[in-house]
């Protein structure tokens, strides 16, 4: 799903690296110093999740994991995806250097967004914060690829079948993330419930 230098053009992206400065510096500010370690988990877990690539014709799948990460870190997740696009271009070349604001709101905004949905709608039992991770991390691939379709048709024409052939391939994923998100939301409700937001005490029947 990254984008590569050369796609976008300028003053698209020059738009998305002023965006996603601003994205970041917001997210920045609401990290509270205590969740440092969570927040280097966490982007660690994206980091290493997104390398793995599945080529597709033009373009290539890989999970993105953007629910769970906005699941687990709130507004404070576009900043830990952003740093990890950084990486992710710096030592291994995914994703172009003109292209990092890019690739960074594709992820980061899908974060924030999975995260407000989760904590919207995660109620008080098991199956309800299960029902929304599972929606949540679904909802982070389907904006994610949402956006990426629209930044490539800003590239023009010759980037219209690209960008339908990432939408098409990115079903499953968006299948495999719910999937996943809802079996590690139910994971953490049992055992870390405050990785979720609440506390044990909160949990029904304790």
């Amino acid at each position: 799903m990254h984008i590569s230098d050369g796609v976008l053009p300028t003053y698209v992206a020059v738009g998305s690296y002023a965006v996603s400065l601003a994205l970041a510096t917001w997210s920045a500010r609401r990290i509270n110093p205590e969740e440092f370690p969570k927040i280097a988990v966490v982007t660690s877990a994206f980091f290493v999740a997104s390398l793995i690539h599945v080529p597709l014709g033009p373009t290539s799948v890989h999970l993105i994991l953007s629910g769970l990460v906005g699941i687990m870190l709130g507004s404070s997740a576009f900043v830990s995806v952003a740093l990890g696009i950084v990486l992710q271009s710096l030592l291994f070349q995914f994703g172009g250097i003109t292209a990092i604001g890019a690739n960074s709101l594709l992820a980061g905004i899908p974060a924030v967004t999975a995260g407000w949905l989760f904590h919207a709608l995660k109620g008080r039992s098991l199956n309800r914060h299960v029902f929304a991770g599972a929606l949540a991390g679904g909802w982070g691939v389907f904006l994610a690829v949402g956006l990426l379709a629209l930044l490539l048709i800003s590239g023009g024409e010759d980037f219209f079948g690209v960008a339908l052939i990432a939408l098409y391939a990115h079903i499953p994923v968006l299948a495999i993330e719910s999937a996943v998100c809802a079996f590690t939301v139910s994971f953490l409700y049992k055992v870390k419930p405050q990785l979720l937001g609440m506390s044990s005490a909160s949990r029904p029947g304790e």
